[in-house]
């Protein structure tokens, strides 16, 4: 069913960004969007992205035992299931992003596997194992860069492919795939793009998707053509749409003030900064800058403030540390691979913010990985982030010593597994080959990794609790 977007004219009113910031800020996009595409045109040509017949399915438990769990380098975390972007029905055999989904009556867990050519759904069964249950492909074009959020029992699907637009999925429908009626003879459904999702097309192609489920707000965000493109009114900022009825999306407009923005975290406020209290705030990673938004006002957002870093070569993405909302980790994707900063030594860098003044932000200081490697995501739970550092995989850090210490001197990392073993010998290289993204939110502790060469990855982190309460 496809559905058409609603646009407040208001929006498009906004001043945009400067000519010469939005120049700027477009060829340090596409520098990126070019190292990438060479670096895995590279690898494919050399066979990396071997699918099935490279990269066996596992079907159970290998713990990690002296470093190592097979091939995999490991500290604390435990390879429970593996299955390829082959085995998950993908032609391209190459993977991008990956959510989950619980369903809060049976408490089953589902991931939603993003791929060049698709999502695909598993079902994360006992002791972590995954069940291959269907997929849905690709809107339009096939295209490296695929993001997935949930809202509620919805999954949001971007892709920065032309006319995309955003898929939105009822994850109910895997309850009704039940592999176990005949094992012998099933086969994973193949959802169909015309009438198993709600298509919203106001926007076309898009970088990342945002999801603030306090608000049911979704935030379409970058992206290279439609609607909200950088040579738009829009700028490639937020695009809002509001998904309150899944099934009718409507736009309440864009957000183009601060220009282009990569990725961002959105709260209802309950920080220090007491103007503040109870707004819609969002953190954006602005290839440049940390810019803190006020979106409330869908009709008159504003921007709080921008703050750059030393070190900066393209403000990536982040979390929020802690319930207090003061602290905040930042990942840089450029800084380790142009050498610049603290990362010119090549070990991947975190950036900590001081967030507890939103009109004037503070960089602290920095952590620092025993592995060399490029950042990409990362989420906090409970004082510790789970980090998808490209090569060297999943690193778990404890950063709840943030209060005690904001320098991140006493950050610890407590756990790793490494799904790209090819640049072990090396301690890492500054590539982009290995981890795209990790969801580490289910109450089982299962944590899936998804690899771009590879697959998806079923973990279990058996290291220690952070050492400080935030």
């Amino acid at each position: 069913m496809k559905v058409t977007s609603v646009v407040a004219a208001a929006a498009f009113g906004a001043t945009t960004v400067s000519a010469g910031l939005s120049a700027e800020a477009a060829s340090k996009h596409e520098e990126v969007m070019a190292l990438k595409t060479k670096q895995w045109d590279a690898a494919r040509a050399s066979g990396l992205f071997g699918g099935s017949k490279l990269y066996k399915a596992l079907f159970s438990t290998v713990p990690c035992r002296n470093g190592k769990a097979g091939e995999y380098s490991c500290n604390n975390v435990n390879l429970q299931a593996f299955l390829s972007h082959e085995d998950l029905g993908s032609a391209s055999k190459a993977g991008n992003d990956v959510w989950g989904w619980t369903d809060k009556k049976s408490k089953r867990e589902f991931g939603i596997v993003g791929q060049t050519d698709g999502v695909a759904f598993v079902e994360i069964t006992g002791l972590g194992r995954l069940e291959y249950i269907g997929r849905l492909d690709t809107q339009t074009d096939i295209v490296s860069w695929r993001d997935i959020k949930v809202i509620g029992d919805y999954a949001y699907i971007g892709a920065e492919a032309n006319n995309h637009g955003i898929q939105i999925f009822d994850l109910r429908k895997l309850l009704d795939v039940k592999p176990w009626w005949n094992p012998f003879f099933f086969k994973p459904k193949v959802f169909s793009k015309e009438t198993d999702i709600t298509l919203f097309d106001g926007v076309g192609a898009t970088h990342n998707i945002v999801a603030h489920e306090e608000t049911n707000m979704i935030y379409a965000v970058g992206g290279r053509s439609g609607a909200n493109a950088r040579n738009t009114p829009c700028a490639g900022g937020m695009f809002m749409v509001d998904v309150s009825n899944p099934l009718k999306p409507v736009s309440p407009g864009c957000i183009p003030q601060d220009g282009y923005v990569h990725d961002a975290q959105c709260v209802i406020y309950k920080g220090p900064s007491a103007a503040y209290k109870g707004r819609e705030i969002c953190f954006n990673f602005n290839e440049d800058t940390l810019t803190v938004m006020d979106v409330t006002n869908k009709s008159a957002p504003a921007v709080v403030s921008r703050t750059p870093y030393e070190g900066n070569a393209y403000s990536h993405q982040g979390w929020l540390i802690d319930e207090n909302q003061s602290f905040l980790l930042l990942d840089d994707e450029l800084d380790e691979q142009n050498k610049v900063g603290p990362a010119a030594n090549g070990h991947t860098t975190t950036y900590i913010f001081n967030v507890a003044n939103l009109e004037a932000p503070v960089n602290t200081g920095y952590y620092q990985s025993p592995a060399k490697s490029i950042d990409h995501n990362q989420y906090v739970i409970d004082g510790l982030t789970y980090q998808a550092n490209y090569g060297s995989g999943l690193r778990v850090v404890d950063v709840s010593s943030v209060k005690v210490d904001p320098t991140g001197a006493k950050f610890k990392e407590t756990g790793f597994f490494d799904c790209h073993p090819e640049d072990d010998d090396v301690n890492g290289v500054t590539e982009f080959l290995g981890t795209w993204s990790v969801y580490p939110y289910f109450k089982s502790g299962y944590i899936l990794l998804n690899s771009i060469e590879r697959g998806i990855f079923s973990l279990k982190y058996t290291g220690k609790k952070a050492a400080y309460k935030l």
